[in-house]
């Protein structure tokens, strides 16, 4: 089964060269997971200041700057994994650094008949 890894975290929490260490150690955690197999996808996501949401609401249209909501954490990024239960899953979320200074929420992902797979 398929599982997303959403890396939560405070925009600005760490310096550029934390950051840095961030994005290698990331790296390194999807090459590990290639290596076994258990990789699909990952990314960081730019910041919300970047980001716009999209609503329909009776046929029209708006597209609005910024997140979806307030939150005191911002989506940040994501690992989608192959693994076979959510234990596994929780295993890989535990690597991510992220999970040291923010949130990494576990969620398994529907495949539904149509869509293209990963």
């Amino acid at each position: 089964m398929k599982y997303m890894l959403l890396v939560y975290s405070t925009e600005g929490s760490l310096n550029d060269q934390e950051m840095q260490a961030c994005y290698m150690e990331s790296a390194g955690i999807a090459q590990n997971l290639h290596a076994t197999g258990n990789f699909v996808a990952a990314s960081p996501l730019l910041p919300v200041s970047t980001a716009v949401s999209v609503r329909v609401r009776e046929g029209k249209t708006t597209a609005t700057d910024g997140p979806f909501a307030e939150t005191r954490e911002q989506l940040g990024g994501y690992f989608i994994v192959e693994a076979e239960s959510m234990e596994q899953a929780i295993a890989f979320a535990e690597q991510i650094p992220g999970a040291r200074f923010g949130t990494v929420e576990v969620r398994p992902m529907l495949e539904v008949a149509g869509v293209p797979e990963l």
